[in-house]
């Protein structure tokens, strides 16, 4: 593992309980970061947070606004100023045509994945602009930029955060604040649980490397835009696709 110089900084991971948001963690602490493991999932955050000496562990639901806040306020009084911000947490949704998904389905896809970035972002890049430091880094997806089918909502949804970062990386650009997105092909994780066998069959299908992407892969190209290195490049969208996408 190349390392990564984040000692004394302050992240916090959304999600980070599970999947790529947990190897997010490992990695960031393996760099000399503190995480505050964000998570609606009390429990699962706080096992994850014992592995990761200083890390804290603060249930939150992304698409409340006054749970954020909260989360915010909860996260300051133990780490102080946040430096990173990750936001990881997602749902896949089902494998279903558009006009077979019900409305209330549509949108809480769209709230956890697009609306709780909003959120996070609202709540933590003030805070970044007024020290003059900060890295954001959304995790997008492939689906934002090409479309699955059978997933209309994630994929609106993931298209607004790739929308999301190119505007506020703009509006921060002077500030010291970069904010940028990765947006992965399948990587094997819990997420797969909630779609068909067919829809993985398809994503898998379409990546030239013929795999899947580990969450270590993921982890590594967000520890990069989460460090000082990252410095001029802002409102940028990284593909993690093996291949899948070329542009």
């Amino acid at each position: 593992m190349n390392r990564i110089d984040l000692k004394g900084r302050k992240a916090v991971v959304t999600g980070g309980a599970r999947g790529i948001g947990l190897a997010i963690c490992q990695r960031l602490a393996d760099s000399g970061a503190q995480c505050a493991i964000w998570d609606r999932d009390e429990e699962a955050a706080t096992r994850a947070a014992s592995e990761f000496p200083g890390s804290e562990a603060i249930a939150v639901d992304v698409t409340d606004p006054g749970s954020v806040d909260a989360a915010v306020a909860a996260t300051s009084e133990v780490m102080g100023d946040i430096d990173i911000l990750v936001n990881n947490a997602g749902i896949a949704g089902s494998s279903r045509k558009l006009w077979e998904c019900e409305p209330e389905e549509w949108q809480e896809v769209l709230q956890i994945d697009l609306f709780g970035v909003f959120l996070c972002c609202r709540a933590l890049v003030p805070g970044m602009i007024a020290k003059g430091y900060g890295r954001v880094v959304n995790i997008a997806s492939i689906a934002g930029k090409e479309g699955n089918p059978n997933a209309s909502h994630y994929s609106a949804a993931k298209a607004g955060v790739i929308g999301l970062t190119k505007s506020l990386g703009k509006e921060c650009a002077e500030s010291g604040v970069i904010v940028n997105c990765v947006t992965p092909a399948v990587i094997e994780t819990d997420i797969l649980k909630q779609i068909s066998q067919e829809h993985i069959d398809y994503m898998l299908s379409r990546i030239p490397m013929g795999r899947f992407g580990l969450t270590e892969e993921a982890a590594a190209l967000v520890a990069w835009l989460s460090s000082e290195d990252c410095s001029f490049t802002t409102g940028g969208v990284f593909d993690l696709s093996g291949g899948r996408a070329t542009y």
